[in-house]
């Protein structure tokens, strides 16, 4: 990869290359549910300027493709844009700095909604070797914890049954993949408010945690966040627009997720969550979350 390295104040520059075997490339990822990318485009402004991640992956963008305001993210410097969008409802994307070597789109559950995207980062980023990024977005899965009773529930089961059942999502030994988004559960006690007051609650019930889990099981993933924070502690990335007070109730669950293949669980040098801005005016309910991976 080329570099421009200033050589003195007035400005000419000399070009070096680098070596990425010697020098590492740290790349900053984050996944954010916007709930509207067109309504809170200032805010996404806001946290790019202010944090500027390399890569930042969408959801609920809620706009067809034709839509999304794609000249403000090239203004803020990210030229490098993938979507899967459709108008009015769910919709992801992923947003960066660094070029993709390609880019790619599966559907589940026979459905035609906009739920997943995905990107390969390589020699085009500067990336010693191929990492494929997936972001997405899985239903909400409504209000009623009973398939029988419920489709939207039902299909958030199948949703998950497909993600583990589907072996291109799944790295093999040495594979460099990541895995962000939505993910819509929050699978152990402490990622969220209350674990018994939860059980029967969609996004914790048992048997949502037990396929989310299946679906980190099935591909060895390492989920950043707890590998980072012990389980003892809390951690939320979504707190409800019910609550009058978000901050003295304080009722979180940990719906958005980065994992890593083990192959880059060594690489892992940050994490972070900027619950802050929950509280900007006009917010998404879900606030970014942060990772940086030595790649």
């Amino acid at each position: 990869m080329w570099e421009r390295v200033p050589e003195h104040p007035r400005g000419r520059v000399k070009v070096r290359t680098i070596d990425r075997t010697k020098h590492p490339m740290h790349l900053t990822l984050t996944t954010w549910n916007i709930n509207s990318v067109r309504l809170r485009i200032d805010l996404v402004a806001r946290f790019l300027k202010a944090q500027r991640p390399d890569v930042l992956c969408l959801q609920e963008t809620k706009c067809p493709d034709d839509a999304f305001p794609l000249k403000r993210f090239h203004r803020l410097g990210y030229e490098h844009i993938a979507l899967n969008g459709q108008k009015g409802y769910h919709g992801v994307a992923v947003v960066s700095k660094l070029p993709f070597d390609a880019s790619n789109i599966r559907t589940f559950c026979d459905k035609i909604d906009s739920r997943h995207v995905s990107v390969i980062l390589g020699g085009e980023a500067g990336l010693a070797a191929p990492l494929v990024l997936h972001n997405f977005y899985v239903p909400a899965g409504g209000d009623i914890p009973d398939p029988a009773l419920n489709p939207k529930f039902a299909h958030k089961l199948q949703f998950l049954d497909e993600m583990k059942g589907c072996a291109p999502l799944h790295p093999d030994n040495g594979d460099r993949h990541v895995l962000v988004g939505d993910l819509n559960v929050a699978p152990h006690e402490n990622d969220v408010w209350s674990h018994k007051q939860l059980l029967k609650i969609v996004s914790h019930t048992p048997i949502e945690c037990e396929k989310l889990l299946g679906v980190q099981d099935r591909g060895n993933w390492v989920d950043i966040a707890r590998a980072r924070i012990p389980m003892s502690e809390k951690v939320y990335t979504w707190w409800s627009y019910r609550a009058a007070d978000w901050v003295a109730a304080n009722r979180g669950r940990r719906l958005d997720h980065i994992w890593v293949s083990e192959a880059l669980r060594d690489g892992i040098r940050d994490f972070r969550i900027t619950r802050d801005a929950r509280g900007w005016e006009r917010p998404s309910d879900h606030v970014p979350v942060t990772a940086v991976i030595e790649v």
